[in-house]
């Protein structure tokens, strides 16, 4: 939690001083009446140095909710895959009912879920060819294989 508010501090102090860079720049220029001085220079350069700052920081931070991102995905299949069958069986343990009438989920099985969604996300971004054959995965469990 505390890596969020961090990096949001982090991108607001720098894109203020960004915005102070700016400002430098733009008075810079005024008090010169737009004539290059060493005054101007040192305040496009202090502008640039800033920008390169501000973008590498922006860069950390799209690093940072991708990998969140993707840890939210990675969960969501994961409790997707194994929730219900989790909730189904305390229910059905309460109820007095058979533990093995709901088959539980193997690893393996998760991972060929997990290679299946992976593989229709590919499909469905902009620019992917559906012009190569891609292996069949039957999301079926192996039970209902047989019908």
């Amino acid at each position: 939690m505390w890596a969020v508010v961090d990096n949001g501090y982090v991108v607001n102090n720098c894109a203020g001083a960004l915005l102070k860079a700016v400002s430098d720049v733009l008075e810079a220029k005024e008090s010169a009446d737009s004539h290059r001085t060493a005054r101007t220079d040192a305040a496009l350069e202090h502008f640039y140095s800033t920008f390169q700052l501000f973008q590498a920081t922006c860069d950390q931070a799209q690093e940072f909710v991708d990998s969140v991102r993707q840890r939210i995905g990675s969960e969501c299949i994961v409790d997707e895959a194994t929730g219900p069958i989790s909730q189904k069986l305390i229910k059905l343990s309460e109820e007095g009912a058979n533990r093995s009438a709901i088959p539980p989920l193997s690893a393996t099985r998760l991972e060929q879920m997990s290679k299946a969604v992976r593989l229709l996300v590919l499909e469905l971004q902009p620019g992917s060819s559906t012009a190569i054959p891609q292996p069949s995965i039957d999301s079926r469990p192996a039970d209902d294989m047989s019908h």
